[in-house]
């Protein structure tokens, strides 16, 4: 039926609107949220971040995801 295939097609787009019906929130942009690190690997973060020229949270965000990439079932 076509309007299977456009669920298929658009799997994404409904999954974001039904978590807004739930949440009243977009799952588009970045979410601030506090957190609490070793000082020591903050002052490590805070070096590779000016080394690399990145911004601290988007190594946090990567070393996240790449995290849980590789304990995904």
């Amino acid at each position: 039926m076509r309007s299977d295939r456009i669920i298929k097609k658009y799997k994404e787009a409904f999954e974001q609107l039904e978590n807004y019906d739930n949440t009243r929130e977009l799952d588009i942009g970045r979410k601030r949220i506090d957190i609490t690190l070793d000082k020591k690997l903050v002052r490590k973060i805070k070096a590779l971040a000016e080394s690399k020229h990145k911004a601290v949270s988007r190594i946090i965000e990567e070393a996240l995801n790449n995290y849980l990439r590789s304990t995904a079932p």
